[in-house]
């Protein structure tokens, strides 16, 4: 990778999703020794400890369709200085959530801080679910079903606005990978705004090599390299059991790892950051465990 240190920072975010428990998942994380592993790879790691959250007993929903959205959008911009901060020291962001919304501080974040050397970032989301929801079209009002659509300016303004400037990431530098479980009002809004969707027939079809190949092109193309927001849920449930908003039918175990070993080679990633992992529906701390192999993979880890 680009850099010999590496800067996690957990973020216990649970406020984006309908399922309690997600902000458990950085804490799983780590007790699958996520620190060591990586230090055994040859990386300096620095552990910079969680990101402040508000607790969602001491907070008022706010609106219904887009649940607790001031404290969300307050996290991720604590999020979005952290990440900000660890790459002007030479460091790798990797973020650990909690639910998907983080992902809109981590983005942010990682955007100012190319955009201060006039450069932009790409962006590559693996993930079960097309997260481009808005207040307006999302069935439940949970915010971690509009992450990505802030990031490319449409999702709500509190997020789209975070750091003063959108969008964050150009949508044709964006490849979304794995998608099998998009909401109804959402469909018109993916094929709209000039993201490329890889669906699970695309892959069945091609193959996940030459899909993640692509999207590596996308999210290289004009641009100083991309970040990785992977969902766990993209993986499929039998694998990663621990997430709260299973679909059957997504990527398989092993190609959960060459997803992220040709990440690694093409040597293009800025960032990565890790989601959904939620303790409480777990067996056993699998989804962390198989989380932290997904990194080392990302990081360089090989059979051989």
């Amino acid at each position: 990778m680009r850099h010999s240190q590496i800067a996690v920072i957990g973020a216990p975010l649970d406020l984006g999703a309908g399922r309690r428990g997600v902000d458990m998942g950085p804490s799983a994380i780590r007790v699958a020794h996520l620190d060591d592993r990586l230090a055994a790879l040859g990386y300096e790691v620095h552990d910079l400890g969680n990101v402040e959250v508000d607790q969602a007993e001491s907070r008022p929903i706010g609106r219904e369709n887009a649940r607790y959205l001031h404290e969300i959008t307050a996290t991720c911009r604590r999020l979005a200085k952290s990440v900000e901060t660890a790459l002007a020291k030479g460091q790798f962001p990797l973020v650990l959530g909690g639910d998907h919304s983080v992902a809109a501080g981590t983005v942010a974040g990682v955007a100012k801080h190319f955009r201060r050397s006039k450069e932009r970032i790409g962006l590559i989301w693996i993930d079960a679910h097309a997260d481009m929801n808005t207040p307006d079209t999302s069935p439940s009002g949970n915010v971690h079903g509009m992450p990505l659509a802030s990031c490319i300016g449409t999702g709500p303004d509190e997020l789209v606005k975070l750091s003063g400037f959108s969008p964050k990431v150009r949508p044709e530098n964006v490849a979304l990978v794995g998608i099998r479980d998009v909401d109804q009002l959402e469909k018109p809004h993916i094929k709209a705004s000039g993201v490329r969707a890889f669906t699970m027939r695309e892959i069945d079809e091609r193959g996940l090599l030459h899909v993640m190949n692509e999207a590596i092109r996308i999210a290289s193309d004009g641009t100083a390299g991309f970040h990785l927001s992977f969902d766990m849920d993209g993986v499929d449930p039998d694998e990663a059991p621990g997430v709260g908003t299973p679909v059957r039918g997504g990527i398989t175990y092993r190609e959960a790892h060459l997803a992220l070993e040709l990440v690694c080679d093409s040597r293009r990633m800025l960032s990565l950051e890790v989601v959904e992992v939620n303790p409480v529906l777990d067996v056993a701390n699998r989804t962390a465990e198989l989380a932290v192999e997904l990194m080392l993979s990302a990081m360089g880890k090989r059979i051989l």
